[in-house]
Order: C-alpha cells, then sequence, then structure tokens
C-alpha cells in the first residue's frame, strides 16, 4: 500500500452508519434494534479498503481488470464486509437482525451448499 493509499484509508475507515443504519443504501437493513453492531470498513491484505461503499479503491483488481486477471483473485473472506454487504438484504440475514434463529439450512435448488460445513 503506497502512502497516497494510506492517506485515502484513513479518511474512508470511518463509520459510514447512522443510527445503526446505511441509509445511502436504499432496503439497507437496519441494525438499531438488533444485537448485531455494524461494522466500520477495513483494509485487506491487498490494501483495497472493502466496506466504504465507494467500491473504487486504487489497489482493486477492478481497476486494473484484464483478459489476463484470474476472477479467483477476488474470492474469500477478505473480499466481503460483515455488515456492509449485498447478502444483508436477503430474507434470511434480516431475520439475524432481528434475532430471529435461522430456520433450518439454507438450501440452493441443485446444490448442497451445507455439504463439509458441519
Amino acid at each position: 500500500m503506497d502512502e497516497h493509499n494510506s492517506e485515502r484509508t484513513s479518511q474512508e475507515l470511518k463509520d459510514i452508519s447512522i443510527d445503526g443504519t446505511l441509509p445511502h443504501q436504499i432496503s439497507a437493513p437496519d441494525f438499531k434494534n438488533s444485537s448485531l453492531d455494524i461494522k466500520k470498513p477495513f483494509v485487506n491484505e491487498h490494501g483495497v479498503v472493502i466496506g466504504d461503499s465507494y467500491y473504487n479503491s486504487a489497489d482493486s483488481p477492478l481497476n486494473q481488470w484484464s483478459t489476463e486477471t484470474d476472477p479467483s483473485l477476488m474470492a474469500g473472506d477478505e473480499w466481503v464486509h460483515p455488515t456492509n454487504d449485498i447478502g444483508w438484504n436477503s430474507t434470511e440475514n434480516k431475520e439475524l437482525l432481528e434475532d430471529i434463529p435461522p430456520q433450518g439450512h439454507f438450501m440452493h435448488p441443485t446444490l448442497d451448499v451445507s455439504k463439509g460445513k458441519d
């Protein structure tokens, strides 16, 4: 991570939530009545800011994408923010915010997504 990116990072890592919500996102989940807390953005091991809602970090592979780029480069938890992610818009995740325990296993129509996870 270069010096310019370090300066941007300190600005981008501030809390972007307001009163337990992410008002800049349509249909964003509401954390204010949940036992879960919104997490601040973080910088992953590649120097990319995750969770700031700008999606435009100088070191991001998305800004340097070519036909030679291996998409698996952006796989894994280090690329997903724990609370500022599109996945929170799903019914199952919104129920987690309401402290409703999961009702059975998440089911994929053709694949056993829980295989080897328990």
